[in-house]
């Protein structure tokens, strides 16, 4: 039997989530179909705009994504705050981008608060308290990215029917070795799928967009932006230095491309040394990440913590924690 969704969020732990949807029809996502001769290359192109859409729409952040051939990774970042800062009728307004709302809604979008009844402005208020909810909840994020690309896949296709498996697949993860593992994994994919042979060369990929950014000394605007290691005060963000990330996954990419499981290098790169992880740990990590680890993935401590707060009688992962991210 599936896992409730609610024992898989917890936001009293991380605000990180990776996610994966895979296709249920033999037919791809995207690339060449081998069965039917097909290319459904484009699709990928169908995937990213999307992805780019609900992240100026919704309070959830995406730190990394990559469009594979029959599946598609995220990892997110959960803003709840900015989704509690947001008046009603900037809830409104973002969730009338996504669907038509109700009659109340859209007559409140047109007109002043001065002219509405109490009665009126009362239920406009409970409509948004609803909505609010959603646009920082994973599971709306996932369903308005993945039904829509449904829909237009079955379109083509001319046929009805599930597209995806009835569940997308999530990981918390616990901790800034896990973040920038399963990031880096994320990344990666194109290439240990030999799609690819270098970061920059695997487009449909957030490493591909942060790299064509940076080249113009900036960050993508769709992606959550690195911040640098974690100081006080902090900029909001993820906590690693940009050019240290994409430094540590194209030494990753080398290794992963001619299947190695040697150092990175005689000097342990700049992230790894702050997480206190070893070379091998690290390239473990990155080309195993999801068969180590299934609902959570942090620290022997945090990973029971989770567990605790999930009401979960027995939590995944606690071997897998205590050999691959022990620190030294």
């Amino acid at each position: 039997m599936p896992t409730p969704r609610s024992q898989q969020i917890s936001l009293i732990d991380t605000p990180y989530y990776h996610c994966v949807s895979r296709c249920v029809r033999r037919a791809y996502l995207c690339g060449k179909d081998k069965h039917s001769g097909q290319c459904f290359e484009h699709r990928r192109g169908w995937v990213e705009q999307r992805l780019h859409l609900l992240a100026k729409i919704f309070c959830i952040d995406v730190c990394a994504y990559a469009v594979m051939s029959n599946h598609t990774h995220v990892v997110l970042h959960i803003n709840k705050d900015k989704a509690q800062s947001l008046s009603d009728k900037e809830i409104i307004s973002r969730w009338h981008r996504l669907f038509n709302g109700t009659l109340l809604t859209q007559q409140y979008m047109q007109e002043d608060e001065e002219n509405l009844a109490p009665w009126f402005m009362h239920e406009i208020k409970r409509i948004a308290a609803v909505y609010r909810q959603r646009l920082h909840d994973i599971s709306w994020f996932m369903r308005c990215l993945n039904e829509h690309i449904a829909r237009e896949a079955n379109k083509e296709d001319n046929c009805t029917g599930r597209f995806w498996e009835g569940r997308f697949k999530s990981q918390a993860l616990l901790d800034e070795a896990a973040l920038a593992a399963c990031m880096a994994y994320v990344d990666l994919n194109p290439i240990r799928a030999k799609m690819a042979t270098s970061p920059e060369s695997s487009i449909h990929t957030s490493i591909h967009l942060r790299i064509k950014a940076l080249l113009k000394g900036e960050q993508p605007k769709t992606l959550m932006p690195f911040a640098g290691n974690p100081r006080q005060p902090m900029s909001p963000g993820l906590p690693f230095q940009l050019t240290d990330y994409i430094e540590l996954v194209e030494a990753t990419g080398k290794e992963v491309r001619h299947n190695k499981r040697g150092k990175l290098d005689d000097n342990s790169p700049p992230i790894l040394s702050r997480l206190g992880l070893e070379s091998e740990q690290w390239l473990t990590l990155t080309t195993e990440f999801e068969s180590l680890f299934t609902c959570a993935v942090g620290g022997e401590a945090m990973l029971r913590e989770f567990g605790q707060h999930t009401k979960r009688k027995h939590i995944n992962g606690i071997s897998a924690s205590r050999q691959w991210l022990q620190t030294g």
